[in-house]
């Protein structure tokens, strides 16, 4: 795949050592998305890193400095599949500096059980972004 759309999501949790809540954001937009839940994120920029790249959507998106953890491995180099045209590489995040606020993008956060899957599982997430759900629930319960 040529020009494949590099996008980062941060699955943040409440630690990174003992994750037991995921922030989980609701969009305001596109259309077809807005009202959808999704793991806040964006774009990666020309010549940026993916690490890089969701510090800075972190900041501009909730306001918060982050400390990140493992990836979430999809299986592919690229990450998980969003669309023909784009992929979406995920890591654990936990908060290190200031409070969640849905500055951009964003009308609502959510902080959701992760012991509880059937709190996660009902929210109305974007379709792409539900698969990574399963795996982050399924990788943080056998952790567990």
């Amino acid at each position: 795949m040529t020009g494949l759309i590099h996008v980062v999501g941060a699955a943040v949790v409440d630690s990174l050592e003992n994750p037991s809540r995921l922030l989980a954001a609701r969009r305001t937009a596109p259309p077809q998305f807005a009202g959808m839940w999704e793991f806040p994120g964006g774009k990666v920029e020309q010549g940026e890193a993916p690490e890089a790249a969701l510090h800075r959507e972190l900041a501009e998106e909730l306001g918060v400095t982050v400390r990140l953890g493992d990836e979430l491995e999809s299986g592919a180099a690229s990450g998980w599949p969003l669309n023909e045209r784009a992929a979406m590489r995920v890591w654990f995040a936990e908060v290190s500096d200031g409070e969640p606020r849905p500055l951009e993008d964003h009308d609502q956060l959510r902080w959701i059980s992760l012991g509880e899957c059937d709190e996660a599982l009902s929210l109305p997430w974007i379709p792409a972004d539900l698969p990574i759900v399963r795996a982050l629930l399924a990788r943080v319960t056998t952790a567990a």
